[in-house]
């Protein structure tokens, strides 16, 4: 039987309109790099936590500047996305996708040993541990998610050529594909639920002591305020999470549908959003170091006036 070669796809995106794409593109880009921005130039946010917020901040604008800026491109030029773009899309998606997973449970452990065992903190979490975690999450990722793209990028794929999706993603490409798929989604399954799950696990343990340790703060105004922050946090999470593993890891879910594309845009976009701006500003810390350097900004354009 004959088939026709495919060599580009065809991105529906998320909307028929770009207006929001780009609206949220901009505002997860001034988050992060305000965030990167003021950890990076203040001294006195140079410790373990704000070094992994501002890995945080590098790697969410990383990951949303591989999913929206192309979609936009597509759909302004009036272009399909190549097969080795396609190809290196999905690899780079799935791979920042892993290393977010990895850093999220990372960043509820520096709070679990900041909140739980806050006179060990500067010995367990110092330079060394924290550099050597950073980089260990970002290896695995990659030895992770590698093996099952080479696996996709070697399969024919003949048509049809339209992806109901804003971003290639795995399960749309196996379905295009005109060949036996079954060993590559069982072992794109199995990654899946080590990575999703797994971390899960570590973060749900570390709120777990962490809500036990401020259950036994004295003051009612100090659990009060911990609990403030500890439930936003948890509300991000939890979207991040449940969205993930209804898409990827529910059996029912084989992608294409626009529910799937909005569960999607929730973990891959909405979440990203939300981040640096729950994270960052109910530091007092951070906030003393956005108004210092805002006042330095306008300060120096009092003076050139």
């Amino acid at each position: 039987m004959n088939h026709t070669t495919v060599v580009e796809f065809v991105l529906l995106g998320l909307t028929n309109g770009r207006r929001l794409e780009i609206i949220l593109f901009l505002l997860i880009l001034l988050g992060n790099i305000t965030v990167i921005s003021i950890t990076l130039v203040n001294h006195f946010l140079q410790t373990p936590v704000y070094y992994f917020l501002r890995n945080f901040a590098l790697l969410e604008t990383t990951f949303t500047s591989i999913l929206i800026p192309s979609t936009l491109y597509s759909f302004l030029m009036e272009e399909m996305i190549s097969l080795p773009g396609c190809f290196l899309q999905m690899l780079l998606f799935f791979y920042l996708g892993t290393c977010t997973f990895f850093h999220v449970a990372t960043i509820f452990f520096d709070q679990y040993v900041a909140i739980c065992h806050p006179l060990h903190y500067t010995t367990i979490m110092n330079n060394r541990f924290c550099h050597q975690l950073v980089l260990a999450y970002w290896a695995v990722s990659f030895l992770l998610m590698f093996p099952p793209t080479i696996m996709i990028v070697q399969l024919p794929f003949c048509g049809p050529n339209v992806m109901n999706h804003f971003y290639c993603d795995t399960s749309l490409l196996l379905q295009l594909s005109c060949t036996y798929t079954a060993f590559i989604e069982g072992l794109m399954l199995i990654i899946l639920i080590i990575i999703i799950p797994g971390t899960l696990i570590v973060a749900a343990i570390s709120y777990g002591c962490i809500i036990i340790t401020i259950l036994h703060i004295p003051s009612s105004t100090g659990r009060k305020k911990a609990f403030s922050t500890c439930s936003a946090h948890l509300m991000v999470v939890m979207l991040f999470y449940s969205t993930c593993i209804y898409r990827y890891i529910h059996p029912a879910q084989r992608g294409g549908q626009d529910s799937d594309k909005v569960r999607s845009f929730l973990f891959s976009v909405v979440t990203h959003m939300f981040n640096p701006y729950i994270y960052s500003p109910r530091n007092n810390l951070v906030k003393q170091a956005l108004k210092e350097s805002i006042l330095k900004v306008f300060s120096s354009s009092l003076k050139k006036l």
